[in-house]
């Protein structure tokens, strides 16, 4: 089966973890996600089944929408509910001082990931050595934070909804944002809104090639020789300028690169849209 749709992740459970649920429920074994949620974490997680699991590279999946609660005079190891350290009375903020320091965070910020996170460190996940006791040597990342705004402040807890490019750790946002406001915090709830286009609705099957970031390309040869993973020429396409293209034959879907004036097969044989969903509803 193929199928591309949105599973709204429950809290404290991995996401990988929930991907056994996901494969019971569609009584498929070849299931795959995009874009990591922390266990603490809820909301929009992408999930493919079948050929579709190959797609999430070619996907546009920001900007990532996100609702954060920041606990005001917390401390935690892992800047989120799991691995809390104390918790002291802090000073009640400003409402105008909250609008100018979320005003400000609308930049591009570079920072360290959290030391507990999925990052990998010569093959091991960094949290896994946090948990172990062993310094974690992360490099630093840089994420634009297209926007973001108050949405709720009822002392000690702060809500924003912010909107950033993917990759970007809100956690470590969120301690940016303590630091400036000179308040210790960490997060106690986030919830994923929206990845791009892509939002939560019941699990509703997806048109994977509505969402791909890639430009479509015309074929102008025999199709068979496309479909059959023939050699192409670049007098093939009617674009020939180097890049990653959508190709559409009669029967399948391609994914193709042009680079140097030589073509080669990124993805082939891919399910038209009618036949995907042929086979959804006879499942």
């Amino acid at each position: 089966m193929n199928r591309l749709f949105v599973v709204n992740k429950p809290i404290f459970v991995s996401s990988n973890n929930y991907m056994y649920y996901i494969k019971r429920k569609y009584k498929t074994k070849k299931v795959g996600f995009s874009g990591t949620l922390d266990p603490f974490a809820t909301g929009c997680l992408i999930v493919a089944t079948g050929t579709f699991t190959k797609l999430f590279q070619y996907l546009k999946k920001e900007p990532k929408v996100y609702r954060a609660t920041m606990w005001l005079g917390v401390e935690s190891k892992s800047l989120d509910l799991e691995n809390i350290v104390s918790i002291s009375d802090t000073k009640e903020l400003n409402l105008e001082e909250i609008r100018e320091v979320l005003e400000w965070a609308k930049q591009k910020h570079t920072y360290y990931p959290p030391k507990y996170s999925a990052k990998k460190i010569d093959g091991k996940k960094a949290y896994e050595l946090a948990r172990n006791g062993i310094e974690a040597k992360l490099k630093p990342i840089t994420t634009d934070v297209y926007d973001i705004k108050l949405i709720n402040y009822n002392h000690p807890f702060l809500t924003f909804e912010i909107s950033v490019s993917e990759g970007g750790y809100i956690r470590s946002i969120a301690q940016i944002i303590a630091d400036r406001l000179n308040v210790k915090a960490t997060l106690s709830a986030l919830h994923r809104i929206s990845e791009g286009k892509f939002f939560y609705n019941n699990q509703e099957p997806l048109n994977p090639y509505d969402y791909l970031k890639i430009e479509k390309n015309i074929f102008l040869g025999d199709f068979k020789a496309l479909e059959l993973g023939k050699k192409l020429k670049l007098d093939d396409f009617k674009i020939k300028k180097d890049g990653i293209y959508l190709v559409e034959s009669k029967n399948f879907n391609a994914i193709i690169e042009i680079y140097k004036k030589k073509v080669s097969y990124r993805l082939n044989r891919l399910p038209k849209e009618y036949k995907w969903r042929q086979n959804l509803m006879q499942k």
